[in-house]
């Protein structure tokens, strides 16, 4: 029960944070350049996506796109204080310019987080995972969790739209993203509302469990692909 109440506490102050947090700040959103075109990985997050508070490189996307630097470009599209209505408007755009083969979604916190419809935040969830598979890109869904302050029924509901979603659209996903960092205050930033650097690792090594086999089947796809232009013969399309 101890347990529980600290866990509600700490996500009733996240709460607050995710909130004040709410300016346009976003997170670095460039590709790394290499001389052949790699696959690319779009997270669409909040602040706990775009390392605030911390050096970007230090941040758990930065840690993704170094584990797989040879084989994917990540970008991080993430905003602190982003609404699922917000990632949705923005999504579009952020298609037609990375063209990624991986979405990875991690939004609706702040919607829990303004008392908005656990329903509404399921259609606009549903609606980027809809845009992301018309532009031909896998999607891993990572969820939140909200304190039960705001009421037993509303976080059931809220808890249920990502389990709802992940299971209608088969997706790759995690429940909660701060596991086994938001009881450990020495991992968190002096604020005591943000993962500090040195807890980065920890919390996308958490990822990693949802997200590597995920990686994997998109590095070998990648392999195979490569494999099979390699085996047509030069003169082929010339003769065609």
């Amino acid at each position: 029960m101890r347990i529980m109440q600290a866990v509600y506490a700490y996500l009733s102050i996240v709460a607050v944070a995710l909130l004040l947090n709410s300016g346009e700040v976003y997170a670095e959103q460039t590709k790394v350049e290499s001389g052949a075109e790699k696959p690319t990985v779009l997270v669409w997050g909040d602040s706990l996506s775009a390392a605030y508070g911390i050096p970007v490189e230090k941040g758990w996307v930065s840690l993704l796109q170094a584990k797989y630097k040879d084989q994917v470009d990540v970008v991080n599209g993430s905003i602190s204080g982003e609404t699922t209505q917000g990632g949705l408007s923005r999504l579009p755009d952020a298609l037609e310019l990375h063209k990624p083969r991986l979405l990875v979604l991690e939004l609706g916190a702040n919607d829990g987080l303004r008392g908005l419809k656990p329903d509404v935040m399921k259609e606009n969830l549903q609606a980027m995972i809809d845009l992301a598979k018309e532009a031909s890109a896998q999607v891993a869904l990572i969820g939140i969790r909200i304190p039960l302050n705001y009421g037993f029924v509303y976080t059931q509901k809220f808890e249920q739209v990502y389990v709802d979603i992940a299971e209608a659209n088969d997706l790759p996903f995690l429940p909660f993203l701060l596991e086994g960092v938001a009881l450990d205050f020495d991992l968190m930033q002096a604020d005591g509302l943000h993962p500090t650097a040195e807890a980065q690792p920890k919390v996308f090594e958490h990822v990693l469990t949802v997200l590597e086999p995920v990686m994997a089947d998109l590095v070998d796809e990648e392999s195979e692909k490569e494999e099979a232009v390699t085996l047509v013969p030069a003169g082929a399309a010339a003769e065609g």
